[in-house]
């Protein structure tokens, strides 16, 4: 009782910030005891070397119920995690791209299945792959017998490709200049996107899926369409409204203090501080969003955020598109978005819905979890899931980048085997 006591005060300390519901987990129907469990995982994992920290929320009917921070936020200075420190959530910001591009579908600016060339009209002629060279060069394309479709981009499965995908366009990719998203340089969303479309597709829209830019293109679309800079849409549309007040593409100087240092994995070494350039998603600057032009508003890969904030964004979602008196989205839109629409085919994968990953068959999914279940997760190690059934969102925020450690899977085992 004591135990479940000091939880609250600790949560209570944050309630300007949070904004949301607090409450003893016993009343959410989740074991206090069990919950303890998350802590042992995840400092375990700090002991070992596998993360230099994390920070991690728990939110069932609407309260929070677990917020705690791990380790240290920057190792060589012995600077405590604190559960308002700021990460780089790098695809987490794929969501909101596809919240944003929901925001003006549901203002009847387009229709899901609208060809994208008829609003970015560089993506009207694409080509498809069709021969590889032997130095891996493509040889030949031939035209694309179909458009891709903003749908597609929302999927997945418009063909599109990242640069630091190994496949037949990585190499085009490369030599035309394309970046994964996350960029300290003076260059503009619009002018990668037109570099985007000179490029061919992997195969023809809708048929099958690749992980890629397509929230980069959807971001520009939501440019476009609105008529504003993506920053601007989504201060005005998402964050602003939800009170997402630790979000951003570049953080202010004041908060700066408070984004984490980026670790990577060195052999024989454990976790140093990255210089950006380890593994094959790279950093124009380790201090990226801090330093640079600011000037690049990467829909898929941009923004960084604390656990608190993107707590409050995943409420939204679970609560059908409102939160706190505020409504970004109606209700059938979320219920679209989190409806399974691609099959994977693969083992132990979800489906894919309109900018998730959705549980379509526990059993297939083979882990703790809810049918209907949908997350993505960050290339920095950080996560999110929201489980409609269970009621419930969790996110878990750390900041390494590679990394061999399975505390994602596990904070989510011992979410689930909480429950009461």
């Amino acid at each position: 009782m004591i135990r479940c006591v000091l939880v609250v005060l600790t949560l209570l300390a944050f309630a300007p910030i949070m904004a949301m519901d607090i409450g003893p987990a016993a009343e959410a129907g989740v074991s206090e005891e069990r919950l303890e469990r998350i802590d042992e995982a995840i400092n375990q994992a700090i002991a070992v070397g596998e993360i230099p920290g994390a920070v991690a929320i728990v939110a069932r009917h609407g309260k929070v119920i677990y917020h705690r921070a791990f380790g240290n936020a920057d190792v060589a200075a012995k600077e405590p995690m604190r559960t308002d420190s700021i990460f780089r959530i790098a695809s987490m910001t794929k969501a909101v791209s596809s919240v944003a591009a929901m925001v003006l579908y549901e203002q009847g600016k387009f229709l899901l299945n609208d060809p994208i060339s008829d609003y970015l009209p560089e993506f009207a002629e694409m080509r498809v792959i069709s021969k590889m060279a032997d130095d891996g060069s493509i040889a030949e394309t031939v035209p694309a017998a179909t458009q891709i479709k903003i749908i597609d981009l929302l999927t997945h499965t418009s063909g599109i490709s990242y640069e630091f995908m190994p496949g037949k366009l990585q190499k085009s990719y490369l030599d035309a200049g394309i970046i994964a998203g996350m960029t300290a340089r003076n260059i503009k969303l619009a002018d990668q996107m037109k570099l985007l479309a000179k490029q061919p597709l992997l195969f023809e829209p809708g048929t099958e899926w690749q992980y890629g830019l397509n929230s980069d293109v959807l971001g520009y679309l939501v440019e476009v369409v609105s008529g504003q800079p993506l920053d601007v849409f989504f201060e005005e549309n998402i964050l602003g409204p939800l009170r997402m007040d630790d979000t951003y593409f570049y953080l202010p100087d004041e908060k700066a203090d408070r984004l984490v240092t980026l670790y990577a994995a060195v052999e024989g070494q454990g976790l140093v501080p990255s210089k950006g350039t380890e593994g094959e998603i790279k950093l124009d600057d380790p201090d990226y969003p801090i330093k640079g032009a600011r000037s690049y508003f990467s829909g898929g890969a941009g923004l960084s955020s604390t656990a608190q904030d993107y707590a409050r964004f995943t409420q939204m979602l679970l609560s059908n598109g409102e939160l706190d008196g505020v409504r970004v989205l109606g209700r059938k839109s979320v219920e679209l978005m989190r409806s399974p629409r691609f099959d994977y085919d693969g083992d132990n994968v979800p489906d894919i819905g309109l900018g998730f990953g959705v549980v379509g068959e526990l059993g297939k999914y083979g882990e703790l979890g809810s049918t209907g279940a949908y997350s993505w997760g960050g290339a920095f190690l950080t996560t999110y899931w929201i489980d409609p059934q269970e009621d419930l969102v969790a996110v878990l925020m750390s900041q390494a980048r590679p990394v061999d450690s399975d505390i994602i899977g596990k904070f989510r085992t011992l979410v689930y085997q909480a429950l009461e």
